[in-house]
């Protein structure tokens, strides 16, 4: 620990020997700056310099620092801590009796979040939460209300809250972060092997021994996955499956759509050598109103649509079937008289994501396409192995699927005309 930071020959804070993200997350003035990161990433390293450096920049600001545990307190937080001040010749107290920590420049308060009761009478500048995914969701609720009442000190010059945590699912970071991002907050991720300098020999090898390929992406790469239930579309990838490609005036849309009373979907294409998902229609009542929306949204456009299947023999709200209404509004159709297995439409899902950098392959507008992105992540199979339908994730994959299977069926490769 003492070599991660110091005071160097012109009188200033070093970080050199941080990594750059922990670097990133240290110097980042977002009001919300978080790590997800696997074990032993050096998350909460970052975290701990954060505080000593939040310290040395706003002398007498108080700061906070959240855990899940009173344990993890001494057990944990307290040998960082010591190294930190040590490294930097600063002499400091730790009372056990109130978790607080004081030295020359402020306060440190700790404090759990399995007891939110305690979460009371002072104010802060700063907070840092750590592993906040690890908390049960009624005590994490109600810890991260009060750790927001607390962060009310006046003088402080921007009162920022940040977390670090390893990924439990789509649980806060998930929905704080990334369902929920804004330009007020920064993610930024730490795999273990950024920091296998700092770990004994064996370590990572004796996290593959122990979980499933599933659980190594949130344990080791720090990626949001689904930790309940195999991920339906495995394959997906945010990162890797994104494009920042939109829909320009004049280029041909190619929307698959799911039928489905009050609640129908819809995924936009383009073709660009390979489709991209860029735009997504959600929540419309029947195809009557989705066939308003798209005239409105698209006036410009050419538009191909491959709609469920089952549409020709039955209607969301009307006397005529879907697909009759969809030709009423004079949309050019492409659709089998049925529908692929969902097992090989799911299948072929995972195919195109795959190839994704290949010549063939599938990507999306992940920023345009939110709803869409959230359901590939998250969807997952039920104890039969069965794409789970009561989550509400399969109106909108089932939408993009139609799509896909149509033009890019396993074992074939059809260009669009």
């Amino acid at each position: 620990m003492s070599e991660i930071i110091y005071i160097d020959d012109t009188g200033s804070l070093n970080l050199s020997r941080l990594h750059e993200t922990q670097k990133d997350f240290v110097r980042s003035n977002y009001l919300h700056s978080g790590i997800i990161g696997g074990y032993q990433s050096g998350k909460s390293v970052a975290a701990a310099v954060k505080v000593i450096t939040k310290l040395l920049q706003n002398p007498n600001v108080p700061i906070a620092y959240y855990l899940p545990t009173y344990g993890l307190i001494e057990d944990m937080l307290i040998p960082k801590f010591d190294g930190l001040f040590e490294s930097l010749e600063i002499k400091y107290k730790y009372r056990g009796s109130d978790s607080k920590i004081t030295c020359p420049y402020g306060e440190i308060w700790m404090r759990s979040m399995d007891n939110p009761d305690r979460i009371v009478s002072y104010s802060v500048g700063y907070s840092i939460v750590d592993e906040v995914d690890v908390v049960h969701a009624n005590k994490r609720e109600d810890a991260i209300k009060r750790i927001s009442s607390r962060n009310s000190f006046k003088k402080s010059t921007k009162n920022c809250i940040d977390f670090v945590s390893t990924p439990e699912g789509y649980t806060y970071m998930y929905n704080f972060f990334v369902k929920n991002a804004n330009e007020n907050k920064l993610l930024l991720n730490l795999k273990t092997l950024n920091n296998i300098d700092n770990l004994g020999e064996g370590y990572i090898d004796g996290l593959r021994e122990m979980y499933d390929e599933t659980q190594l992406k949130a344990y080791l790469d720090g990626e949001f996955v689904n930790l309940t239930s195999s991920n339906v579309y495995y394959n997906f990838n945010r990162a890797i499956n994104h494009s920042d490609r939109s829909i320009k005036e004049y280029d041909t849309l190619h929307i698959g759509m799911d039928f489905n009373i009050g609640n129908m979907s819809a995924v936009v294409h383009v073709v660009d050598d390979i489709p991209i998902a860029v735009d997504e229609i959600t929540r419309v009542l029947d195809t009557g109103q989705m066939c308003n929306v798209i005239k409105s949204k698209y006036p410009n456009n050419r538009i191909i649509i491959y709609p469920d299947s089952s549409g020709k023999n039955r209607s969301t709200n009307s006397d005529k079937t879907d697909i009759a209404i969809l030709k009423d509004n004079g949309f050019a159709l492409k659709y089998k008289n049925t529908n692929p297995l969902v097992t090989d439409r799911v299948k072929n899902m995972n195919r195109m994501f795959l190839n994704a950098n290949g010549y063939i392959g599938y990507k999306v507008n992940t920023i345009k396409c939110h709803d869409y992105t959230e359901a590939l992540e998250r969807m997952g199979n039920d104890k039969n192995g069965i794409p789970d339908k009561t989550t509400g994730f399969d109106h909108i994959t089932d939408a993009g699927g139609y799509f896909i299977y149509f033009n890019y069926p396993l074992k074939t490769k059809r260009a669009i005309q």
